[in-house]
């Protein structure tokens, strides 16, 4: 099984069409929506892991391709400063993942990296800023 977290951008004559719902299903690809911003008549934004053999996934992004659709990987992670961070918890209010959740009863906050969607609310949320952005170099295939 091949997976990865990628970013797709809508154009506006896409966004009331079923084109992921299409991919899972003439793809045989399975997915998991992480965030989506999608507004009619306007571009969308989604950000989803989406699963499948390497070459189901080629044709699947071949296909988003041919729709119109910006196809990105999510090539970037967050990171934390676990020394300078207070655990106040307030990352943990915006996380919209649960990437960062607290740990009671010792109420200390933890990060898990494979349920980050990446979408960056935490930095602005986290009064020390302690959370930033930092490039991956993971590839499509």
């Amino acid at each position: 099984m091949y997976s990865r977290i990628l970013i797709l951008r809508f154009p506006r004559t896409q966004v009331q069409k079923p084109t992921v719902c299409n991919l899972a299903k003439e793809f045989d690809l399975t997915f998991n929506i992480l965030q989506a911003k999608i507004l009619p008549r306007k571009e969308g934004l989604m950000v989803l892991e989406l699963s499948g053999t390497k070459k189901q996934f080629r044709e699947g992004l071949r296909y988003l391709s041919d729709q119109g659709v910006d196809v990105q990987n999510a090539s970037s992670e967050m990171e934390r400063d676990i020394d300078k961070c207070t655990h106040c918890g307030s990352c943990t209010a915006v996380c919209p993942t649960n990437a960062l959740h607290v740990i009671h009863p010792e109420m200390i906050v933890e990060f898990d990296q494979q349920r980050c969607s990446v979408c960056g609310l935490c930095i602005n949320a986290c009064p020390p800023r302690v959370i930033n952005v930092r490039p991956t170099s993971q590839a499509f295939f």
